[in-house]
């Protein structure tokens, strides 16, 4: 499993007040999702991991794209369906990640793959490049820091583990799996002002 099982447990039990606690897209992922849009040009086919409650997907899908989302929480996937929308439970580290239709134009992970251990994450990011055409784009969001640790915050009430990450063994693991022009940001965002790395790369 790519995330540990108490952080999906975690979600799974508070799935429902971790999307009504963050209902608003900040300014800085709204300018990301519509430089990706642009990017990648209408009808592009994207691979979202952790979907969560769809705050993502919906604008990507307004500016134009073609989303598959997935989640490995299964009341995130609830949720979704709930909405009206296909969802998939699906764990990046095991799971059947192929499109029927041919490679994914893209793949967009965003606060997703933080949860990923730091042993799995070369397995996973070289998973998602195998299903992803060539040049397309991949995008990840992760925690900036050193080690890992379990964080108790926000709506979500029980603990829940994140592995942080510095850019250039970042880059390093992204370059590894498979993937190149890797272009790392570091800014400082949400409610508890930590600084996160925005990372994309182009498939090899």
């Amino acid at each position: 499993m790519s995330s540990t099982p108490d952080t999906v447990r975690a979600y799974d039990l508070d799935a429902a007040a971790y999307v009504e606690a963050s209902p608003t897209m900040p300014d800085s992922v709204r300018a990301d999702i519509e430089a990706f849009a642009e990017r990648l040009g209408p009808g592009a086919r994207v691979l979202e991991i952790g979907s969560g409650g769809g705050r993502d997907a919906r604008l990507m899908e307004e500016l134009g794209l073609r989303v598959r989302r997935t989640d490995i929480t299964p009341a995130f996937v609830a949720l979704l369906r709930e909405q009206g929308v296909d969802a998939d439970l699906l764990d990046p580290l095991v799971d059947d990640l192929s499109c029927p239709d041919g490679p994914y134009d893209a793949v967009w992970a965003n606060a997703s793959l933080l949860h990923v251990q730091r042993a799995d994450l070369a397995t996973v990011l070289a998973r998602l490049a195998a299903v992803t055409r060539p040049t397309g784009v991949l995008r990840v969001s992760v925690k900036e820091g050193d080690g890992e640790g379990w964080s108790t915050h926000g709506s979500v009430r029980r603990p829940r583990h994140f592995t942080y990450w510095r850019a250039d063994a970042l880059r390093g693991v992204t370059t590894g799996a498979g993937w190149t022009d890797v272009d790392i940001r570091s800014g400082v965002a949400g409610r508890r002002s930590e600084t996160w790395l925005e990372l994309t790369a182009v498939r090899a």
